[in-house]
């Protein structure tokens, strides 16, 4: 992985200075679309970067470089390490999720913003992919799938993104109690599920 710059310390600095430092490097971070992709994993779990190139399907010499990268700017940290056949595998999880409001999102390129949508996009279509040719996607009644286009006004509209974000705090809660409960189950069963949403204007009047 490439080496670690010295970053200055967050006391040294104003806030409008971090704030700006931190946009800076959130662009920088989402530039690329595969460190976009990365970023995006692992500020929902932890993962190390073996694990990330066989999700991705891409070169892990590749994968390696980029989440050294997101580490270096301070949008990864590193969790753990351990030895695994012969070789240190270190584990990152993302640290920047809370600060991927509407304000900061704002305040992103276009360009960043394209390619952190496109890696989402990227991210839903591969996981729908995989539960298709796996057979698991319809493999539980209970699956949801929906697609509903609606006529809203500026209420509305804020409205509805209220309650996505809403939904989406509540699933990462639901994910820590389920992790509480198998961590005491005697012979744990866990479902690997994806949940998605989206929320976005289309064209058309």
């Amino acid at each position: 992985m490439p080496p670690k710059k010295d970053r200055a310390k967050s006391s040294d600095q104003p806030s409008s200075e971090l704030y700006a430092g931190f946009n800076s490097r959130l662009a920088k971070a989402v530039g690329h679309p595969l460190r976009a992709r990365a970023l995006a994993i692992l500020n929902e779990r932890v993962a190390s970067p073996k694990e990330l190139h066989l999700e991705l399907d891409e070169p892990l010499g590749n994968v390696s470089y980029h989440v050294g990268v997101l580490e270096e700017l301070g949008c990864v940290e590193l969790v753990k390490a351990e030895q695994r056949r012969g070789a240190m595998e270190h584990f990152f999880r993302g640290v920047t999720r809370s600060f991927l409001n509407a304000e900061n999102w704002a305040s992103l390129s276009d360009d960043a913003k394209n390619g952190v949508s496109v890696a989402g996009l990227q991210m839903i279509n591969d996981a729908s992919k995989a539960a298709l040719e796996n057979e698991t996607f319809d493999s539980r009644d209970d699956r949801h799938l929906s697609c509903t286009p609606l006529n809203l006004d500026d209420q509305g509209w804020e409205d509805a993104m209220t309650l996505l974000s809403g939904a989406l705090d509540q699933v990462l809660e639901i994910q820590g109690e389920s992790a509480s409960r198998l961590a005491k189950a005697k012979d744990p069963k866990t479902i690997r599920a994806t949940i998605s949403l989206l929320g976005f204007e289309s064209p058309g009047g």
